[in-house]
């Protein structure tokens, strides 16, 4: 059965070659096909310790490291006021030109909206 299917799938790949086509490479199969379509576009990643970075995918590889260009991080953190004692919600952002990031702290990764 499965030999079949991959017999019919390389009879519809030499049709479309043989038509002049080039199959296009956008289906999505596995996750990391999603990531690869994303690639030198700008993407939204979150990371552990409450940061979050969006920029241009150079590159990355199975672990989901990841190679970044035009990068804006943005951290939040909480600081404590000495005279309330209440919590305040901080952010701070910084931008850098290229950065790596290690795939144990990603979260997520969003690929960018194409229009």
């Amino acid at each position: 059965e499965k030999r079949r299917k991959r017999m019919a799938d390389v009879e519809v790949q030499e049709a479309a070659a043989a038509a002049g086509q080039e199959e296009q490479d956008v289906a999505v199969k596995e996750p990391l096909d999603l990531i690869r379509l994303s690639l030198d576009e700008t993407v939204y990643v979150k990371l552990k310790g409450d940061r979050e970075i969006k920029g241009r995918l150079h590159a990355y590889d199975q672990h989901l490291n990841m190679v970044l260009g035009e990068v804006e991080e943005t951290v939040t953190y909480y600081v404590i006021d000495d005279e309330t004692y209440e919590e305040i919600l901080k952010t701070e952002k910084r931008e850098k030109p290229f950065l790596f990031v290690r795939g144990d702290v990603v979260i997520l990764i969003s690929p960018s909206l194409r229009q």
